[in-house]
């Protein structure tokens, strides 16, 4: 029989529940149509995402969803771990928020390579834990203890968003890895939607870490807002782990990632007068209005924790995938839901659009205008400006 051969895998790893089949809530903040069944169908069939994360299914309510499948036929769980819908395989995750002593809260990602596993997570979580029916709650137990509870189980642990400025490694939990993680515990890190790799190189403490890119998702217009290319023999659970340990030939191929300006959180941003400070972000008051209400933006923090951990000079990313800055169809001037349909039916999927559709082709469905913005995005000239606050970035119009 002959070996199966390498190939590129679109991967985006941070998916939310918004409810499960009978209506229960799962993430209050997300929007309902989003059940497992209806993220594996959006991305099979509209994104052309070949593994996916869904970090909500520690909830029971959707584990009776996933059983459910199961038992239908209507998916399946494979060998190399994960559930399997045609051709995309979904891993599952869990975000939990812990806060150890001393330090702020902080988001944590755990996948589990079976079904079983997972909902044995659960049952051990539900001991420490008001209310593990919901997404991101709170677990009262050390960051350490969460590590070893996930890797008892031979599950991977990544650090979630690790800069936004609420609930996060780096913005609101501490200054080093090591305050509340065992650094050998840690599978990798996820930027968020306001850094990208360069900015993270700032940091030593991630210089030996893998970097992840991916959506937050809490609607299906936003599954595949940031992704990952990866290399591998196929879409699953043992797969993706080679990927992140760079083993047999696996690989993280590529980033694809908003640029950082695009992020809700670049900058830091006044809660008085809503102005973002811009170059004086350092200053303890806005320079607007005088307030003391300022939330720091990832691009001002991770310039504090470099120089706190005397970095001065940004080091050589060679040996790092490249990092792809990428414009959502949604962003793009001129694509609304009828053009999107339009290219859908015409190229796929948005990963077609994106990636190999040529500019007279798009222009000849969502105009000119759509078709040089994607274009620009794609040579990475495109204008933008910049977010903060809570509020995206926008592309800006020619």
């Amino acid at each position: 029989m002959r070996s199966q051969k390498l190939g590129r895998v679109f991967a985006d790893l941070h998916l939310h529940i918004g409810s499960t089949e009978s209506g229960e809530a799962v993430k209050i903040s997300a929007s309902r149509n989003l059940t497992f069944r209806s993220i594996a169908q959006e991305a099979a069939h509209r994104k052309g995402i070949g593994l996916l994360g869904v970090i909500d299914c520690h909830s029971p309510g959707v584990q009776e969803d996933i059983a459910s499948l199961l038992d239908t036929g209507e998916m399946e769980e494979i060998e190399g771990g994960g559930i399997r819908y045609r051709n995309t395989t979904i891993l599952l995750g869990a975000e939990i928020e812990v806060r150890d002593a001393g330090c702020g809260p902080a988001h944590h990602l755990v996948y589990l390579p079976t079904f079983g596993a997972m909902c044995d997570f659960t049952v051990w979580m539900s001991r420490h834990m008001r209310n593990v029916n919901l997404s991101s709650q709170r677990i009262y137990v050390p960051s350490r203890v969460l590590q070893e509870e996930a890797k008892g189980r031979g599950g991977l642990f990544i650090p979630a968003h690790i800069f936004t400025p609420h609930k996060s490694l780096f913005g609101s939990c501490s200054d080093r890895l090591g305050d509340t993680l065992d650094p050998s515990g840690v599978d990798a890190v996820e930027l968020g939607l306001s850094s990208d790799t360069a900015m993270a190189g700032w940091i030593p403490d991630l210089d030996e870490l893998p970097f992840l890119t991916n959506s937050d998702a809490h609607s299906l217009a936003k599954i595949g807002r940031e992704y990952n290319a990866l290399l591998l023999k196929e879409p699953s659970f043992a797969e993706f782990a080679l990927a992140l340990k760079e083993r047999e030939g696996r690989s993280i191929a590529a980033n694809y990632g908003l640029n950082p300006l695009l992020g809700k959180y670049h900058r830091t941003y006044c809660l008085s007068c809503s102005s973002l400070a811009g170059a004086e972000a350092a200053a303890e008051r806005c320079p607007a209005c005088g307030s003391l209400k300022l939330v720091k933006g990832v691009m001002d923090r991770i310039e504090e924790l470099g120089a706190k951990a005397g970095r001065t000079q940004l080091p050589a990313q060679d040996n790092r995938p490249p990092y792809i800055y990428q414009v959502p169809l949604e962003f793009v001037p001129g694509i609304g839901k009828v053009t999107l349909n339009k290219l859908l039916d015409r190229f796929g999927t948005e990963m077609a659009v994106l990636h190999t559709a040529s500019r007279e082709e798009i222009a000849g469905i969502a105009g000119d205008t759509a078709a040089a913005a994607i274009a620009a995005a794609r040579d990475g000239k495109l204008q933008l400006n910049a977010g903060g606050g809570g509020r995206y970035g926008t592309v800006a119009r020619s």
